[in-house]
């Protein structure tokens, strides 16, 4: 096929060209949306799921709809080295001259940004050219403390938002890489909002532990959000995934190679981006058969193998992927902590740093307790075939890698 007309959209949270499956979330998103724009109580939201299954676009897609709907985004990724103030700054520095620049607002967006120029000196984040014509609100915002001081911003970035006529909906990916104090600070905001009816909502997208980490950090935080899962798509759905970018492009695809598709991806919608990509560019001929899905195999698992997977892998110290590769010696998952370290031959008071830090960087969670299993679907599978000759290290090593944890 004309690889110009490839209908497929493989890539960190680009659009698929059919976003199949998803439209009970959509639609519970857009309700949330119109009921905070009518001033009626819902809740926020965090988007759970492992890696792939197009958290991100579900994101950037509620935060569409929230511009339609007659709100200001503000959207942003949290990395895993920046706090939360240094995130939310510049985005709420360029929506308050937004809003200072309409007569309806600008008393108190300027009030706004006297606040913001005080919790950026608090909490020691550079502002640029705010501090020109702006004194600084004395007293609010400014105590160091962000639990305290981030509600205060919040509000009067929203209060002077309602002048408007429109709401806020601030949008965070990534999510489980926000410090403890900071999520329970941005926890702490919602609540405050929402107790005083402001028009204000929190969309997030985070990895399966995202629910806990909220959890642990404000206890009402269960109450607070909801938290709608985003798993790989039925069978029906992933056809549709499939077959409907195909067909707009006036080509078939046989019932056999959808079946073979659907069957090497589990689902994963950006799975189903590579292997449909993959396919299309290896067909010759419409209809697509089931030959060309096999012929496209390797194609598709050596440009997932030196993209999607290794840079996860590249991440990882020596000894952290002896944890992995130890996981996926047992297979898919989850797995019994005890059963990992038993298989490293060490303890797993041993083994516990090696899991923390694999947590802490995205790679696996615990879907309960004591158990253990990847964050990025078919991670088992690449790490077969990233170390097929492992084994597990020596006691020697083994201790070894235990004095260099420490």
């Amino acid at each position: 096929m004309d690889p110009a007309r490839n209908p497929f959209a493989p890539g960190a949270g680009t659009p698929p060209p059919e976003l199949a499956g998803r439209q009970a979330i959509i639609d519970n998103a857009s309700i949330a949306l119109k009921r905070i724009k009518l001033g009626k109580p819902a809740r926020s939201q965090m988007l759970l799921g492992l890696r792939g299954v197009g958290k991100t676009v579900l994101l950037n897609r509620i935060s569409d709809i929230a511009e339609q709907e007659g709100f200001y985004p503000l959207v942003l990724e949290a990395p895993e080295d920046r706090d939360l103030a240094t995130m939310l700054v510049p985005k709420l520095r360029a929506l308050l001259f937004q809003l200072s620049r309409s007569e309806r607002s600008a008393v108190l967006a300027k009030r706004g940004l006297g606040i913001l120029r005080s919790f950026a000196s608090a909490f020691k984040v550079t502002l640029g050219d705010i501090e020109v014509g702006v004194a600084p609100e004395i007293g609010t915002g400014d105590s160091g403390d962000l639990e305290t001081d981030l509600p205060d911003l919040l509000f009067a970035i929203v209060q002077a938002a309602k002048e408007t006529g429109r709401a806020v909906a601030l949008f965070i990916d990534e999510v489980q890489y926000i410090e403890t104090q900071d999520l329970s600070a941005l926890i702490v905001t919602v609540h405050k909002l929402g107790q005083k009816n402001m028009p204000f909502v929190l969309f997030g997208a985070g990895l399966p532990q995202l629910a806990a980490l909220a959890g642990d950090a404000k206890s009402y935080a269960e109450r607070l959000f909801e938290y709608p899962g985003v798993g790989p798509l039925s069978d029906d759905d992933a056809r549709a995934a499939i077959r409907s970018p195909i067909e707009h492009e006036s080509v078939r695809i046989n019932d056999d190679a959808l079946q073979a598709i659907i069957r090497q991806t589990q689902g994963y919608p950006y799975f189903l981006q590579e292997w449909g990509s993959h396919t299309w560019n290896i067909a010759s001929t419409s209809p697509i058969t089931a030959s060309d899905v096999h012929v496209a195999e390797q194609k598709t698992l050596e440009h997932l193998d030196s993209g999607f997977f290794r840079v996860r892998l590249d991440r990882l110290t020596p000894r952290e992927k002896d944890y992995i590769r130890a996981m996926a010696e047992l297979g898919a998952g989850p797995h019994r902590s005890g059963e990992i370290a038993r298989l490293l031959k060490i303890g797993v008071t041993v083994a516990a740093p090696l899991r923390n830090g694999l947590i802490r960087k995205g790679m696996i969670f615990s879907p309960s307790h004591g158990d253990t299993a990847f964050t990025v679907p078919m991670f088992d599978d690449f790490m077969k075939r990233s170390m097929p000759q492992w084994s597990a290290p020596s006691s020697a090593k083994a201790r070894k890698g235990k004095k260099s944890s420490h």
